[in-house]
């Protein structure tokens, strides 16, 4: 399976994809839902591959972020076989958060919708904080906690287990969850935070300029969120048609939800 990871996906080193599937082995199993994926096999060698991560989310809902889709080139028209028994749940959202340009026609025609136009790109110390806003990182003791409901604490608490930043914001006597991921762009020259889960980008916004002061105490000046507009508040630019995000199902993340994704899971 490595094997053809790195056939499809050369830039990837082997110690990424075997890092990718021991996180996936890690994870809780959802119901009945596969824990690594599909793969398509030919006399004994497998020649396809995509990894499903499955993630049950407060009620009866369930996501599955669907990533590293690749076929050897001499299966490509196997490929569609491939993806098909991932997606016969109707009750499952799916998401594709890093489709290749290869893939987009394919993606619309698999029924998949955009939820995230765009990234928008900002300085988040620079917008103002009231001095009673404070930042406090996420711990199990933490008091704060009681603040959150289940589903925000099991967030926070998981994604800071998997390496991410889990912050809370508290402002007006109220408690405001933050996760953020740490990542480099520009071909890796240029380090920054990508956000990761917020209630909504107006929350976000909200508790930018005490959430900038904190991140830049540690060296990090620069966020990212995904958006379909510039966001108001915010001290940065939009760029439209980056880092596209699509959905299929019957509950649409929000932009800036990217929760048990890949880019938690098997890292930036």
């Amino acid at each position: 399976m490595v094997d053809c990871l790195r056939r499809g996906f050369p830039m990837r080193s082997r110690n990424y994809w075997k890092h990718a599937l021991t996180r996936l082995s890690q994870r809780p199993a959802v119901d009945d839902f596969p824990r690594y994926g599909f793969a398509l096999e030919t006399s004994g060698r497998i020649v396809g591959v995509v990894l499903t991560l499955y993630a049950r989310y407060q009620g009866d809902e369930i996501r599955c972020n669907i990533s590293s889709w690749s076929v050897d080139a001499a299966f490509r028209p196997y490929a569609m076989k491939l993806i098909w028994p991932v997606l016969r749940r109707r009750d499952v959202t799916y998401t594709n958060i890093s489709p290749a340009p290869s893939t987009l026609n394919a993606n619309k025609a698999l029924g998949f919708r955009l939820f995230a136009r765009g990234q928008f790109a900002f300085l988040p110390a620079l917008s103002p904080a009231q001095p009673s806003c404070r930042v406090l990182e996420v711990r199990p003791d933490l008091a704060e906690m009681a603040m959150l409901c289940d589903s925000e604490r099991y967030i926070l608490l998981e994604h800071a287990a998997l390496g991410c930043l889990s912050l809370i914001c508290i402002r007006d006597g109220m408690a405001f969850p933050l996760v953020l991921r740490s990542r480099r762009i520009l071909h890796g020259l240029v380090p920054c935070s990508q956000i990761v889960y917020c209630r909504s980008l107006t929350d976000m916004s909200r508790c930018a300029g005490a959430m900038g002061r904190f991140i830049l105490r540690r060296g990090t000046l620069l966020c990212l969120a995904d958006a379909n507009e510039p966001i108001p508040g915010l001290f940065g630019r939009y760029f439209p048609r980056k880092g596209l995000k699509y959905f299929k199902g019957p509950k649409p993340p929000s932009p800036g939800d990217l929760t048990f994704t890949e880019l938690v899971v098997f890292g930036p």
